[in-house]
């Protein structure tokens, strides 16, 4: 016996629009949490992405799932971003490129980023936390350019990543914000890198007549 099954194009146009709302969610979210903090509205950020509030419930129950969906986007990004350097880069080049991304998704995530961390590592998972994995990712790029001499051996990734996190708290309500994180970037990179970093990376230029030190 044989059935004429038709396809239920009505399910997959439906699920195609739900992973579409989704995304435009977490679009909305990283803009507006940018721009007002972990406290912005939802209401706010249902209306940026175009769609009800009860849609953002339906894929975001409450505040902290929500914020937890952003910042996991976010490692998984950074986590992608630096197999790319990997393969593509030079080692000093790739290593700057990454640690300048990790300083404008830390500024971008403003106050939420503790909290979603710690909740990060206290899951039970067979599969290491995402923010292991991106960190992880990072500290090739860091070994790597040790490995060429041309950042100092003793840095370790965690305390780069500390560093940059704590600049990017420091400068949070700064009127000048942005380029006051800059400048303590180039001053971070300035004592970490041996070798001067490719223009554009951020690394403070030598002045005039400056020796290196010699380390």
């Amino acid at each position: 016996m044989t059935t004429n099954a038709v396809p239920d194009t009505t399910t997959r146009v439906q699920r195609a629009d739900a992973r579409r709302n989704a995304a435009l969610v977490l679009e909305a979210a990283r803009t507006v949490l940018a721009a007002e903090g972990p406290d912005a509205s939802l209401e706010e950020i249902a209306r940026q992405a175009g769609v009800g509030i009860g849609t953002l419930y339906r894929h975001y129950p409450n505040r902290q799932v929500l914020l937890s969906a952003v910042f996991r986007e976010d490692l998984d990004r950074a986590r992608a971003r630096a197999d790319d350097l990997v393969r593509s880069a030079t080692p000093i080049d790739g290593f700057t490129t990454w640690m300048h991304d990790q300083l404008a998704m830390a500024r971008g995530c403003r106050g939420l980023a503790a909290s979603v961390i710690i909740a990060m590592l206290d899951e039970d998972d067979d599969e290491p936390p995402m923010c292991e994995a991106m960190r992880a990712s990072g500290a090739v790029l860091l070994e790597r350019a040790q490995s060429a001499g041309d950042v100092r051996a003793d840095a370790t990734i965690d305390d780069l990543l500390r560093m940059v996190n704590a600049i990017a708290i420091a400068t949070e309500d700064a009127p000048d914000g942005a380029d006051q994180a800059e400048r303590m970037f180039a001053l971070v990179m300035d004592g970490v890198c041996v070798r001067p970093v490719p223009a554009g990376r951020s690394k403070r230029p030598a002045r005039p007549g400056r020796k290196a030190r010699v380390r």
